[in-house]
């Protein structure tokens, strides 16, 4: 897919590295911890899931992760799903009930420490409910960096890749052009054909 952008992070002298510098990056490529097409998930066990975040810089390796937090990383990355998809229709979006509870529920603060206010985890260097706290922030980091609306699902219900459109006119359905574009053409020329005259 075109947008399969990694997301490093390390850790340096017991911290955290920090968050991707491209919050909307960040977003898609947590929202495509399951790949569709493949039905492959990356975060349905606590040792996938830990070893995703602390990949990406966003808790310490070898901290642990539990069911509970398999449960709201599922919900949050199917909730920001949707929220991306409603992007394709901005008169329409509406944010899903769910992941304003998981929203909800994420420990955050505001911190002034910084060179900007920023949305924090309340626990750092805590274990997985600190890293998806992170993404949660990276939400809002993506607003202030004017990407969130442009954050989209592929229209192709087999695919629905997360990817950030970056076409002037902000009207990209696909993922890929050449692969899910071009399918979706394919589709419609064939349904076109088969039409009665």
């Amino acid at each position: 897919m075109d947008e399969e952008d990694a997301m490093g992070g390390t850790e340096t002298g017991g911290n955290l590295a920090p968050p991707p510098a491209d919050p909307a990056l960040l977003l898609a490529d947590f929202v495509n911890t399951l790949d569709v097409e493949s039905a492959t998930d990356e975060i349905t066990t606590p040792g996938g899931l830990a070893g995703w975040l602390a990949g990406r810089g966003l808790m310490p390796e070898g901290a642990g992760a539990s069911d509970a937090d398999v449960r709201t990383a599922v919900a949050l990355r199917e909730g920001l799903r949707e929220a991306m998809e409603a992007h394709h229709r901005p008169d329409e979006a509406d944010i899903p009930d769910d992941l304003e509870d998981v929203l909800a529920a994420l420990p955050l603060r505001v911190s002034l420490a910084g060179p900007r206010p920023a949305l924090v985890p309340l626990d750092p260097l805590g274990a997985a409910a600190g890293g998806l706290a992170r993404i949660a922030a990276a939400v809002m980091d993506s607003v202030a960096a004017g990407t969130w609306p442009r954050l989209k699902t592929c229209q192709i219900d087999t695919c629905r890749w997360a990817f950030l459109d970056t076409s002037k006119n902000r009207s990209r359905s696909w993922c890929s052009m050449k692969v899910c574009g071009n399918r979706a053409k394919t589709r419609a020329y064939r349904a076109r054909r088969r039409a009665p005259a």
